[in-house]
């Protein structure tokens, strides 16, 4: 059905969500004097950094930015690969089946949060939040993946943990499967395909 599967990372490969949420609670708490719990945060999750901020009230987008990269640091220990993701990454290179990324995360969020876990290498081609002007949930960091990529739309499938994903694989016009194990809930999102596992991207193909 599908000869390319393009990846969200945080929630899809990359188990992060208490990570960010922490780092993010922290920044909150020094920048605005609030506490907020990780509910009241989660709409932060599969959106850039700069644009989570500024839904927060929070005014300097830039270095409050770099400061929660910082703060993140400290809860690395926390953050690893979902499970069964590198077993269906290999799978999926053996087969001949092409792999790429759609991110929010910055090229240097990129470089600094995802290229250490060693996956990089079964990724033909990575769209990160300063390839485009305009961010998920618009159509334009998918629509940018099928420029540079050439790829038909019809044989392609973004895999994400978020509505934000799905709106803008919709509004891109391409087929999307929720990753559950990221997501929890399937509450809100219209997905083509709902997975529980990531060993069911393997079925898709």
């Amino acid at each position: 059905m599908y000869n390319y599967i393009i990846f969200d990372i945080d929630g899809t490969i990359l188990d992060t969500e208490f990570a960010i949420l922490s780092s993010l609670q922290k920044l909150v708490l020094e920048e605005l004097n609030k506490k907020f719990s990780f509910e009241e945060l989660r709409f932060a999750l599969g959106i850039p950094g700069e644009v989570a901020l500024n839904k927060l009230g929070i005014t300097n987008l830039f270095q409050s930015n770099e400061k929660w990269n910082r703060y993140l640091k400290d809860y690395l220990n926390h953050v690893k690969v979902f499970d069964d993701i590198k077993d269906t990454l290999v799978k999926l290179s053996e087969i001949g089946i092409l792999a790429g990324i759609v991110t929010s995360k910055t090229k240097a969020e990129y470089i600094s949060d995802f290229i250490p876990f060693g996956l990089a290498d079964y990724f033909k081609l990575v769209v990160c939040a300063d390839d485009t002007e305009r961010h998920k949930p618009n159509a334009d960091p998918i629509l940018k993946f099928i420029e540079l990529s050439g790829i038909d739309k019809s044989k392609t499938i973004y895999i994400g943990d978020t509505k934000y994903d799905m709106e803008c694989a919709s509004s891109a016009g391409i087929d999307f499967a929720l990753a559950l194990w990221g997501a929890k809930s399937s509450i809100g999102i219209n997905a083509n395909y709902i997975l529980k596992n990531p060993k069911q991207i393997l079925e898709l193909i």
